[in-house]
């Protein structure tokens, strides 16, 4: 056998997105080149490693089998890669965060002069819910996780950042009604909820127990973005958090509805296990954030006082 490591990360993605089409995209290559070398890898076995019935493409298990080894070979390779650049005194690594949905506004800004600074540092990150947030780190998959609620079943260290509020919005519909909407008012109006496992979701819904109210009609959608332009378009009023619609309440095509017991108040926090083997590339992470946590935060959200 002959194959080349370009051919194993072409197959290897090809296995993982069951597409060639959208493993030429991943691997900004052409689908003509792509097409090629996995046709060049899959002559040197004598057994199929993937099978097209109909237009979509499916990995036998033989070849579930060679992507496995495959990515393992391309693991140890980059790992090399990574060590030879720390021997040189470079900062050299993964760095892998999970982050609940609200703090893609936020961990970008966290992140942007580590990552210009030490350029052989590569960012994986994955932006979901609270729940898969907490299981990523529970199950070692991540570094680090940035989350407003801290998981009361992990034991874990923290960097507090900085304060997270969530109001009441409307849409423009709202702009000049009463300050202060009474229980009555809140009871008749239509409530936009993120999905279950959603920090967000689990706020609002105890400020809806806490403060004993009913709910007139509910609809659940699966992001905050989505939630703003369905409050935009005035299909329904949600509990957002501030961070996320600075833009909209500039533009006045949201508005801020006053009701007892609002802003809701938490706190972000970049969190890790207790019990984790942080890399090199971790520690400096956190010696970053500790060193330049109050600056950024007060360059690109010192915004949020004034609510």
């Amino acid at each position: 056998m002959n194959y080349t490591l370009h051919q194993l990360e072409i197959f290897s993605k090809v296995a993982e997105l069951k597409s060639v089409t959208k493993a030429s995209e991943a691997l900004y290559l052409t689908q003509p080149a792509v097409s090629i070398q996995l046709k060049k890898f899959q002559e040197q076995f004598n057994m199929p490693l993937f099978e097209i019935v109909g237009r979509k493409l499916y990995i036998t298990e033989f070849g579930d089998e060679i992507a496995q080894a495959a990515k393992r070979i391309l693991d140890e390779v980059q790992a090399m890669n990574y060590k030879s650049k720390s021997y040189h005194g470079q900062l050299a690594g993964k760095l892998k965060i999970a982050i609940v949905s609200t703090a893609k506004y936020a961990m970008p800004y966290l992140l942007s002069d580590f990552i210009h600074q030490h350029k052989d540092v590569d960012l994986i990150m994955d932006v979901t819910n609270k729940a898969t947030v907490v299981k990523s780190l529970e199950n070692n998959e991540v570094d680090f996780a940035m989350v407003s609620t801290r998981p009361k079943n992990l034991s874990i260290e923290r960097i507090e950042l900085m304060k997270n509020k969530l109001f009441l919005v409307g849409g423009d519909e709202y702009t000049g009604k009463p300050h202060n909407i009474p229980r009555y008012g809140f009871e008749r109006l239509p409530l936009i909820f993120r999905e279950h496992g959603s920090a967000t979701r689990l706020a609002m819904e105890q400020y809806i127990a806490k403060h004993e109210l009913s709910v007139y009609k509910k609809m659940e959608l699966t992001s905050n973005e989505a939630i703003k332009q369905a409050v935009i378009a005035g299909l329904g009023v949600s509990i957002m958090p501030l961070i996320g619609i600075k833009n909209s309440l500039n533009m006045f095509e949201l508005q801020i509805i006053k009701a007892k017991g609002l802003p809701i108040e938490t706190t972000w926090n970049l969190i890790w296990l207790k019990s984790k083997n942080l890399s090199l590339v971790a520690k400096a992470f956190i010696n970053h954030i500790q060193e330049n946590k109050e600056a950024i935060i007060k360059e690109h959200f010192g915004w949020l006082e004034d609510y």
